[in-house]
């Protein structure tokens, strides 16, 4: 399908999410519909058509005067979908200092999802954490509630990064805890913590209330999975402890690029065992990495 990428100054300076996230889910259905996937359904529906028998109490009467046709007006509880994104606000979010960062990402990356559910009916809510949540809001259909996310990711992106590790194991068992009506879970993390047998546990935790869970491991490919620093000496920083250590790239890469694909192939590995989607998702590609996956998914669990 034909992709649509948005300049990295636009993304970098974002003055309204809401906007943005709009145009990204605007090029994906306009790539969509020139695509093999043009069969999906992925327009905004108000109304839905009458049934003989039922109430006339939510009878769109203006709608019959233009078309003559009967409709009903849907409310909030007849949503096709509840779905919950979870976000990983922790320190490593934050890396690379410079450009679009992972953060940064996730945030638009779920405005766009919230964007492309409100066109097809589908109910939203937002999971914030770093080593606790600190903003839950379940998932709702109605436009203030929508502007209220909006506006708590527009809040997140204008934060500076914080010296906060990631508890993903902790926070997603207190969602589990939460989330009582069957949903599509959708987690942006790049899965830096420690344990992960804990987090897993904690994953098997949601799917064994039945919910539908997407992880997207997001990671800046060119820094993180290529480690292609410049052959020069660097002060890497731990942005979550602040620990700092003086080394040459070039001496570790090796070990450092055995490492990551251990952790990648061992991650990819647990999600198939529990029935998770796992997906790739780097800073520097476009957000079809995003919406293609949730679309696919959506078709299967509606």
């Amino acid at each position: 399908m034909t992709n649509y990428k948005i300049k990295e100054s636009d993304l970098l300076h974002i003055k309204n999410l809401e906007l943005l996230a709009k145009q990204v889910v605007e090029g994906f259905i306009t790539g969509l519909h020139k695509s093999p996937y043009h069969g999906f359904s992925v327009e905004f529906a108000e109304h839905r058509q009458y049934n003989s028998g039922e109430s006339t109490r939510n009878m769109d009467w203006k709608l019959f005067a233009r078309t003559d046709k009967l409709f009903v007006k849907r409310f909030e509880e007849e949503t096709n979908l509840r779905c919950q994104l979870v976000i990983d606000t922790s320190g490593s979010m934050y890396f690379p200092a410079d450009g679009l960062n992972k953060i940064k990402f996730s945030i638009i990356a779920a405005a766009s999802l919230i964007q492309m559910m409100r066109r097809q009916r589908d109910a939203s809510g937002i999971t914030l954490f770093d080593d606790n949540i600190w903003f839950n809001s379940p998932a709702r259909l109605s436009v203030t509630h929508q502007r209220l996310l909006f506006a708590k990711l527009q809040q997140c992106l204008d934060h500076t990064a914080i010296k906060k590790g990631s508890e993903i194991s902790n926070s997603l068992h207190q969602l589990a805890d939460t989330l009582h009506k069957r949903s599509l879970v959708i987690i942006f993390s790049d899965m830096l913590q420690s344990g992960d047998d804990n987090v897993f546990a904690a994953m098997q935790h949601l799917k064994y209330n039945n919910h539908e869970v997407i992880l997207f491991d997001v990671n800046d490919k060119k820094l993180e999975t290529e480690f292609a620093f410049k052959n020069r000496p660097y002060l890497f920083r731990d942005s979550e402890t602040g620990e700092e250590l003086k080394l040459h790239p070039q001496a570790v890469k090796e070990q450092y690029l055995n490492s990551i694909k251990e952790f990648k192939t061992n991650l990819k590995l647990k999600c198939m065992q529990y029935k998770i989607d796992y997906n790739e998702a780097f800073v520097e590609d476009d957000f079809n990495q995003i919406l293609m996956p949730f679309l696919l998914k959506r078709n299967k669990v509606k």
